[in-house]
């Protein structure tokens, strides 16, 4: 608030009142005096309490202000500044005087202070007694609400964050009152009416009708298994006096008399646990990750901590024998209780369950059991000693166990934990579980002999490749093979290398359409047929040709082939290729050339003729094969592919095979989506012999 000093000059004193507050109804009076007792500071609130203008009042003695004032000297007023001089501090009721003559009581506060440049002055605030009282009063009253009101009662800010709230309230919630202030409502309370009391509230904050007796259901973080029933009354706060806009709302317990709301609450909850399972587990053909999918969607809403875990059978052939130790693999865990439930989820990657247990149990009936942790358990369950003692010590006080079968297949089980600050399992959350479990295993198994197809494709493919490659005295080669991702299955991509005779080299590098084992199989009839007619030494078109044949006869629908044979005595190389990426000339002067002369069509279509280009190598040129793996990647175009190819070439530098692990790091991603060929294959000359004459 401005302070008003002699000759006019406006000033903010030490104290101004900040608007929209309570001292819009309460004024008060901020007025400084000097060392004389004089008035020297008079804020606006001074002028609505006594009725001066700063004019009337700036360098007159302070008694004017005081009922007791006569020849200007107020008893009152010395005693005040004296008592605040010497005490640093003084309160107190005094009978005031306004402008008009009028007294009344005033509540003063006073205290000294110094300015910057020395002087000293008694700082003065009044206020009229009895409208302190009146707010007193009401502050004692609200004060005295929220401390006894049996109902909830509450205040938000626009945003929905507490404000304000009583015991009664926290009690509900099962969290303290500190723990509510700051946060949004839907950071407390549990909701399953996808949004619409959120909604509700919000209408409410932005100036809607009241809300009055609405019923809704609920779970609160404080009491995350206990369903409620509420009967809530929610109102826009007036905003009065330019106070904080939101809501303010009352709230009572009426869970015993809804009980049929409850059971709805329930359902939903189990209905919305199975959707977000459908949604999230079996997101991909990973069996680790799947399991991990399921534990994450248990908790917390069903459970506190859970693991998955997988039986090591002796062969996929092996049947459940429950008078047999089982013995389990641990692959998903994961808890929201405090140690020592983490070390007991996840420190063992290997179980041992002995004949009797809980576990086999499970197994035998197909069903899902719940039990309490007790002795009984422990004794049944648990063999060694340590972890029964961290399971006792883990606050786990039910154990629902659920088997994870799927097509007449025992593929492990999932162990829902739950502590004793919630609900014992239910027979609905034995069905729930079961439910949860069934999806999981069904992904678990696909997802198991996803894995198997992809091995057994990839070492189909790695046992068609070849081991090593024979290129003869003036080739040198290096090649590197990389499956594509476990995202997808593996490709068709392979490579050769044929001496031929004359000490020529043929080099071939191939790419079948499709994934998997038919992928690897055809990629297999590929290989063995072009390596079969290169020695037959066929031309270039020639070969090709019949590989059409063969990919046409076999069904192969499509694959792309480059076939080249390097001929060391001329130095030239003769090049055919059915649908393949272009080779790449990486000349002894830096220089790089792309040979993209007869691209031809792929294998597997048919009718169309094969061409043939020839170029001559000099000494020392690298080669540079392929696949499209090496150039394509999602978000690249294989223009783009093909020119980092060629400068990664020209870069690379010391031996082929360092070439070929510069290339491949800085080309591939970590996880590359396709599978992937790189020859690199340096060429030499071979001298001709000269005639001598006779």
């Amino acid at each position: 608030m401005p302070s008003d000093r002699p000759g006019g000059e406006r000033l903010h004193g030490p104290f101004w009142s900040e608007p929209g507050t309570l001292l819009q109804h309460v004024p008060v009076a901020v007025f400084g005096f000097d060392d004389a007792d004089r008035v020297c500071f008079w804020g606006p609130g001074a002028r609505e309490l006594f009725g001066y203008d700063p004019a009337e009042v700036l360098s007159q003695p302070g008694a004017v202000l005081f009922a007791d004032a006569s020849g200007g000297v107020s008893p009152s007023c010395a005693w005040m500044l004296e008592q605040g001089r010497a005490d640093g501090y003084w309160r107190g009721r005094l009978r005031a005087r306004d402008r008009a003559g009028a007294t009344f009581d005033c509540g003063f506060r006073v205290f000294p202070v110094t300015g910057v440049e020395g002087h000293s002055a008694v700082m003065g605030l009044a206020s009229r007694s009895d409208e302190l009282d009146r707010v007193k009063t009401n502050l004692a009253f609200l004060d005295a609400l929220f401390e006894t009101c049996p109902i909830g009662l509450v205040m938000l800010d626009p945003e929905l964050r507490y404000i304000h709230l009583n015991q009664a309230l926290a009690d509900m919630d099962g969290l303290p009152v500190e723990a509510h202030l700051g946060r949004r409502m839907d950071e407390i309370m549990v909701m399953s009416d996808g949004g619409e009391y959120q909604r509700m509230l919000r209408a409410v904050a932005a100036g809607g009708e009241p809300v009055v007796g609405a019923l809704v259901g609920l779970r609160t973080r404080g009491y995350p298994d206990r369903d409620q029933v509420r009967s809530v009354s929610f109102f826009p706060l007036s905003q009065a006096l330019d106070s904080r806009p939101g809501v303010g709302g009352l709230m009572v317990d009426v869970t015993d008399r809804e009980r049929a709301i409850l059971e709805a609450t329930a359902s939903r909850e189990r209905l919305a646990l199975l959707d977000r399972a459908a949604a999230r587990i079996g997101t991909t053909l990973n069996v680790n990750l799947t399991a991990r999918e399921l534990v994450e969607t248990a908790m917390p809403d069903f459970c506190d901590g859970s693991v998955v875990e997988l039986v090591e059978w002796a062969d996929e052939s092996e049947l459940f024998d429950p008078t047999l130790p089982l013995v389990t693999r641990r692959i998903a865990s994961g808890t929201i209780l405090p140690p020592p439930a983490i070390e007991l989820v996840s420190g063992r990657e290997t179980v041992t369950y002995p004949p009797g247990s809980v576990v086999h149990d499970v197994l035998r009936t197909g069903r899902p059991i719940a039990a309490e942790v007790d002795a009984e358990l422990v004794r049944r369950t648990v063999l060694i000693e340590s972890r029964a003692r961290l399971l006792a010590e883990s606050q786990v006080a039910w154990i629902l166990f659920a088997p994870l079968i799927a097509r007449g297949t025992v593929q492990g089980l999932a162990m829902f934990g739950r502590s004793a600050a919630r609900q014992p399992f239910t027979r609905d959350d034995l069905s729930l579980a079961g439910e949860l479990a069934s999806r999981a295993a069904i992904c678990l198994d696909n997802a198991r002999l996803y894995s198997r197809v992809q091995n057994i494709a990839l070492t189909l493919q790695r046992a068609l490749l070849p081991s090593a490659l024979d290129t003869g005295p003036y080739v040198d080669m290096a090649h590197r093979y990389i499956p594509g991702g476990r995202i997808t299955e593996v490709g068709g991509d392979w490579y050769d290398a044929i001496v031929l005779p004359g000490e020529r080299v043929a080099l071939v590098v191939g790419d079948v359409m499709g994934h998997g084992v038919p992928a690897a199989a055809a990629m297999g009839r590929l290989r063995i047929t072009a390596k079969t007619l290169a020695r037959r030494d066929l031309a270039p078109t020639e070969l090709l040709t019949e590989l059409d044949a063969c990919a046409l006869e076999a069904g192969i629908e499509l694959a792309t082939c480059l076939y080249i044979v390097y001929d060391p005595t001329t130095g030239h190389a003769r090049i055919a290729s059915a649908g393949h990426p272009p080779p790449l000339v990486l000349r002894p002067d830096g220089g790089i050339e792309t040979v993209d002369d007869v691209l031809g069509v792929p294998l597997g279509v048919g009718g169309c003729p094969f061409g043939t280009t020839e170029i001559e190598l000099p000494e020392n040129a690298t080669l540079a094969l392929y696949t499209d793996g090496l150039i394509e990647a999602r978000g690249r175009d294989v223009e783009a592919g093909l020119s980092a190819l060629r400068a990664e070439l020209g870069r690379a530098s010391g031996t082929l095979e360092a070439m070929a692990d510069h290339i491949i790091t800085r080309l591939l991603p970590d996880k590359p989506a396709d599978d992937t060929v790189l020859v690199l294959a340096r060429v030499g000359r071979r001298q001709r012999r000269s005639s001598v004459p006779r």
